[in-house]
């Protein structure tokens, strides 16, 4: 069980409670599902890292083989991509619906709280659903203007099987 401070409004401290994790997840999810990617990249911090490993494990993932390991610059070029109309995976875009649950507070990790939840996502495209479920973990931070994402992973039950085109942001 989690010592964390339960950070609800009213109470100032650093640490982010999981009640308000788990409603900044959400939001983002529901931020993704409308692909309003303009307001998704004002939710990471400057040095934030997106990452989809294949391999399973823990580690950073800094040297190993990845769907995704983007800082700033390759999550914009990433929305340009998603945005732009010429990248095959994109277009059309895929609608999506997705739900998180199961969110366990890990603790702190350089400044950031850690929370781990569940993720499913179902897809429709080219007349056809498919569903996919990941473990993610994110690290967020408090800032001024609110919560922030300082690190999103996301492993998909079958990350280290064959490699689909994703046209959205899981």
């Amino acid at each position: 069980m989690s010592t964390l401070t339960d950070t609800r409004p009213g109470n100032d401290t650093a640490a982010i409670g999981l009640f308000e994790a788990a409603e900044f997840i959400w939001r983002e999810g529901e931020i993704l599902d409308r692909q309003d990617y303009a307001d998704w990249l004002p939710l990471w911090t400057d040095d934030g890292l997106y990452v989809i490993p294949i391999e399973r494990g823990d580690g950073d993932h800094a040297d190993a083989l990845n769907i995704a390991y983007d800082d700033a610059e390759m999550r914009k070029a990433r929305v340009k991509r998603l945005k732009s109309g010429f990248s095959i995976s994109s277009a059309p875009s895929a609608r999506t619906v997705r739900s998180a649950s199961r969110f366990v507070l890990g603790g702190q990790q350089d400044g950031a709280t850690v929370v781990r939840c569940a993720q499913t996502i179902v897809e429709y495209k080219f007349e056809r659903t498919r569903t996919l479920a990941a473990d993610v973990v994110f690290h967020l931070v408090r800032r001024d203007d609110g919560i922030a994402i300082a690190r999103k992973e996301i492993l998909f039950l079958n990350s280290d099987d064959f490699v689909w085109g994703i046209g959205y942001l899981p």
